[in-house]
């Protein structure tokens, strides 16, 4: 199985967007960000570099703002820091294949259940069209469904488990488990290495992953900054 290099894990979105994703990308000399309707992030090929980050001014205009997300992240200091979250970054050493329960692939068509699910659990940004980044599975009951997992960034070597999420009135039956130890097998099925993100406040989560086969692998930054206005 490829493990991808650590410059590559450290600042995830950049080399999706300049590797396996650049077809999501809207990219301008050292910067890029996902299509709007797909994903918030955007990224810089070096943080230290400020003419990338005037490259990125350039991409995204003035006076907007942009979601980042890496390890070791300068923001400039003509930025504006608007919020943000330290987070972790985990990468899949041991994770085992999922028991035999209704997983079921998600498509195009449930996408409105989706973004309902996901606002009603906030496990991160999900897009109409973030979908298309990857496999997406999900659990039903009643018809209704009740919790999805999939993919979103992906690297040279390794691609990240997202989205995952339960309702409320279903958790504690080992559903979010289940769904990312199936898609971890499918990304691990292409020799790939499955890896994600979690806040660091989220100990819970962490936890969960750790049991699942998931190590650390270095702390992260998410953070929002606004483009200077001149």
């Amino acid at each position: 199985m490829t493990s991808p290099a650590d410059q590559l894990l450290d600042n995830p979105v950049w080399a999706a967007l300049s590797g396996p994703h650049v077809r999501f990308a809207q990219a301008g000399g050292r910067a890029a960000r996902y299509r709007a309707d797909i994903a918030p992030f955007a990224a810089v090929s070096d943080w230290t570099d400020d003419r990338a980050w005037h490259d990125l001014a350039g991409l995204a205009g003035r006076g907007e703002r942009v979601l980042i997300a890496g390890a070791g992240v300068v923001i400039p200091p003509n930025w504006t820091h608007l919020g943000g979250v330290d987070g972790v970054q985990m990468i899949g050493v041991a994770v085992e294949p999922p028991e035999d329960i209704d997983i079921i692939p998600l498509t195009d068509d449930d996408v409105p259940e989706m973004i309902d699910l996901v606002r009603r659990t906030e496990p991160g940004p999900f897009r109409p069209r973030t979908i298309q980044l990857g496999s997406y599975l999900g659990i039903r009951r009643a018809g209704a469904l009740v919790a999805m997992a999939g993919e979103r960034m992906r690297v040279p070597g390794g691609t990240e488990i997202s989205a995952v999420c339960t309702d409320p009135a279903y958790r504690g039956q080992g559903f979010a488990g289940q769904l990312v130890r199936a898609i971890a097998a499918g990304i691990m099925r292409r020799g790939e290495t499955p890896f994600l993100h979690a806040a660091a406040s989220n100990t819970a989560a962490i936890r969960l992953y750790e049991r699942l086969g998931f190590k650390l692998r270095t702390q992260m930054t998410f953070a929002t900054a606004g483009v200077p206005a001149d």
